[in-house]
């Protein structure tokens, strides 16, 4: 069975993209640019969090989250369904489709340990996080 072709675009409402950024920024040295399509949210030149419009085979772009996951939780959401999915490069990175239904809180704690993936640990240490279970 072929591979579906997605097509990327800039489709992105304006709330969603100021919802991410007022989560992103909130974070220790984290800075936004223009990705080659979308807007992505960086710490030390490696981005934690993009979201951009895909389209499916032809199909109307939804909006989505591409993040960073590590450990149980990568694991859950390989296996969780909509709105994951496995972005089918880079073995950490999950997609997550923003439609009307999204819980930004869930968005919050996604995209923070994202920032936690992929930051210098002396930015992690400045993070409020609920311990982890191997403290």
């Amino acid at each position: 069975m072929a591979e579906p072709t997605r097509r990327y675009t800039d489709d992105v409402p304006d709330e969603v993209e100021i919802e991410l950024r007022e989560i992103c920024l909130e974070l220790p040295d984290a800075y936004e640019e223009r990705a080659w399509v979308g807007t992505r949210w960086m710490v030390r030149k490696r981005t934690f969090a993009h979201v951009l419009g895909v389209g499916l085979d032809g199909g109307t772009p939804v909006v989505v989250l591409a993040f960073r996951s590590a450990g149980e939780e990568l694991e859950v959401l390989r296996h969780a369904g909509h709105p994951f999915f496995e972005l089918g490069w880079g073995r950490d990175a999950m997609g997550m489709v923003l439609d009307e239904d999204v819980d930004w809180d869930e968005v919050r704690e996604l995209v923070t340990e994202s920032y936690c993936v992929l930051a210098p640990k002396k930015l992690v240490a400045m993070i409020d996080r609920p311990p982890s279970p191997d403290d």
